[in-house]
């Protein structure tokens, strides 16, 4: 098969054998320009998936609000990384061993960089506390994607809200919106100013682009009204929506009566499960766990053996996948393929079985 072959740069324009300082310039000019233009014309095509892991070193750290780390990572050779789209976020292999997903808050036209931030929760399962303790100036760390399950597709009018660490996604919807010429607003909140993440970007963007972006924390405005929030939306506006599941069930709640067009939305961690009926899982060595109608198989796998691996809790990283040697499973994923169903494997993060049902597990 043949390869393809670099052409030289061309000579000097007069004859001389060192190469033309004007084509020289040209190629560095285009070497930065290029990769910014194609960043922006390929919206709308969905990048490609990058599924195979790749290790990255943490160019720059620093803390930006209480509790929250921002990591900059770059590749070690310098090379381009995959494009993505706002809403996109990175898998993360921390030292441990543990798989987190954070998402991209940087800006999808740097392609020689990636840029994550994590909130410590000090109860948490110590994917944010190990974070914020080993990934120092220098470190390296394995990645996966990015990966979208949170696209922005907004074509009219948007409203964003974010609560707290919730405006990682959402700060590049801002700029996309604000760069495509949509009629956009956005609201950040969170319980202090010193709580909010970027807060220095998002006065920036402020002055950029007056009447547009709104700060609102409980210390100073009260705890914010769902439908006051909705309010804000321009007409028949798509909403754009990432925090903690409080709000993001207060909005859901109030949606309705909004009289706006779509409603899409992130959550950080296991959604609530609000149709489960109680199943059993049987396990290889003959043992039965009883799964609860409020529990997940995940939470009571996890319960058995704390070392069960898991990541999203949400049915799209695929980190908690099973095989199922026998019984009907109930697939609420958006990972899995037909012919992966077919074939037995299953999230048990999300998906289920039917009442008094049991599953066997190849665990």
């Amino acid at each position: 098969m043949s390869r393809p072959h670099p052409a030289p740069i061309p000579p000097d324009l007069y004859g001389r054998p060192r190469a033309d300082r004007y084509f020289r310039f040209m190629q560095r000019l285009m070497g930065v320009y290029l990769p910014l233009t194609t960043a922006r014309d390929g919206y709308g095509r969905r990048p490609a998936v990058q599924e195979r892991p790749h290790r990255l070193t943490v160019a720059r750290r620093r803390m930006v609000a209480e509790d929250v780390v921002s990591l900059r990572l770059v590749a070690p050779d310098g090379r381009l990384l995959a494009p993505w789209q706002p809403g996109a976020h990175l898998d993360l292999r921390l030292p441990s061993g543990r798989q987190r997903q954070y998402s991209l808050v940087g800006d999808p036209a740097d392609r020689y960089a990636y840029t994550v931030a994590v909130r410590l929760i000090p109860d948490g399962a110590g994917g944010s506390a190990e974070v914020h303790r080993e990934l120092t100036e220098g470190s390296r760390v394995d990645v996966r994607g990015p990966r979208n399950a949170f696209p922005f597709a907004a074509d009219r009018g948007v409203l964003l809200l974010a609560g707290g660490i919730g405006i990682t996604p959402v700060l590049p919807m801002a700029r996309e919106a604000a760069w495509r010429g949509l009629d956009w607003r956005l609201v950040h909140t969170g319980r202090t100013r010193a709580s909010l993440p970027f807060a220095d970007e998002l006065d920036r963007l402020a002055r950029r682009h007056p009447g547009r972006v709104e700060i609102l924390t409980d210390d100073e405005h009260g705890v914010p009204d769902a439908a006051a929030l909705l309010a804000r939306a321009p007409e028949d506006a798509a909403v754009y929506c990432c925090g903690p599941t409080p709000m993001l069930e207060a909005v859901q709640r109030a949606f309705d009566a909004a009289g706006l067009r779509a409603l899409h939305f992130e959550r950080f961690g296991a959604p609530p499960i609000v149709d489960g009926k109680p199943f059993t899982l049987r396990l290889r060595d003959g043992r039965e766990l009883p799964v609860p109608a409020d529990e997940s198989a995940l939470d009571v796998l996890r319960a058995d053996n704390p070392a069960t691996p898991y990541s999203c809790r949400q049915g799209f990283c695929g980190v908690c996948k099973v095989r199922v040697r026998s019984g009907t499973v109930e697939h609420r994923d958006r990972k899995l393929t037909p012919h992966q169903r077919a074939d037995g494997e299953m999230l048990v993060c999300v998906s289920r079985a039917a009442e008094g049902a049991c599953l066997e597990l190849d665990v």
